[in-house]
């Protein structure tokens, strides 16, 4: 595997504090944001590098593996347990002339076995590690998952064609077995987890599987009942509009809502918030026709 110097992607070097990261990665988010620099692939792919860099460095553990291990961080845990196990074996047996003593030699053979470059003359049995796992993001935007679509990812370089079932919520994480890392010596890839990140940018509230959103009436339909025609997040309906609606009137429009996670056909609820305009810019005749109602009204 190709080595990626994560502190030459964040334009930082070895020595930089957390402080430092943290500031080089959002000030390099920021400039290669997707929603900056839409359909850039260039501007995609840095952003990609940056977020996968700043996972790394940011967290202190793996900042450690990565520049101790190099490019092989991601088998760090493996190369450790590897390494106690020589170790153990190492201790319960006796060699002529080390005294039953281990040798930083003996671990490099060992190391070289399991990893590449095995030397010819050592002998070591061989054990199978899983492959590490891989993390990614994805961001999208709420129409995109408001209809099951595929996708094509890039991870590590390699194409993985991805389906996304309709529904899927913000936050949410998915596992794609055996494409993350590959096994060791045999063992079983890793798996993939991917973490959706849904940006709204519809005029629609969502929680859940319902939605949500508010429709004005001006006064008098509002007041004396009527039909509008009103905007859904897949079409638009008419609606009848009963006389005396008061502010703040919800009524709910059943499988309106967002597509409910792999079941197929179904939908939550649109529920509508009714608001009532009150007219302005009355003309002469206007006001002297509330002023006549307003006394009516005083009198009844």
């Amino acid at each position: 595997m190709e080595f990626v110097d994560y502190y030459k992607i964040l334009e930082i070097n070895k020595a930089a504090t957390d402080k430092e990261i943290k500031k080089a990665y959002r000030k390099l988010a920021r400039k290669y944001h997707p929603d900056l620099n839409p359909d850039n692939k260039e501007a995609e792919k840095k952003f990609k590098e940056i977020n996968e860099a700043n996972e790394v460095l940011s967290n202190s553990e793996n900042r450690k593996k990565y520049d101790t291990y190099g490019k092989d961080w991601k088998h760090s845990d493996a190369f450790e347990k590897a390494k106690q196990q020589q170790q153990s074996q190492q201790r319960s047996q006796s060699y002529s002339g080390t005294g039953g003593g281990y040798s930083e030699q003996d671990f490099s053979d060992f190391f070289e076995s399991m990893f590449g470059g095995a030397r010819s003359h050592t002998k070591q049995r061989t054990r199978q590690f899983k492959g590490q796992d891989f993390n990614a993001k994805l961001h999208l935007n709420l129409k995109d998952v408001y209809k099951t679509h595929k996708q094509v990812l890039t991870v590590n370089n390699t194409k993985i064609r991805l389906t996304i079932p309709a529904g899927i919520a913000d936050g949410q994480i998915i596992k794609i077995k055996g494409k993350g890392g590959k096994g060791i010596n045999g063992g079983l890839n890793g798996d993939l987890y991917i973490k959706f990140t849904i940006t709204n940018l519809t005029k629609f509230k969502r929680d859940g599987n319902n939605l949500y959103t508010s429709v004005a009436l001006d006064l008098y339909t509002a007041l004396l009942g009527g039909e509008i025609t009103i905007d859904t997040f897949n079409g638009k309906v008419k609606l009848k509009i009963a006389a005396e609606t008061a502010q703040g009137t919800k009524v709910k429009l059943k499988g309106k809502g967002f597509p409910i996670y792999k079941k197929e056909g179904q939908f939550g609820d649109l529920i509508i918030t009714y608001t009532i305009k009150t007219p302005t810019k009355l003309s002469e005749k206007e006001k002297e026709l509330f002023q006549e109602l307003k006394k009516i009204r005083d009198n009844g």
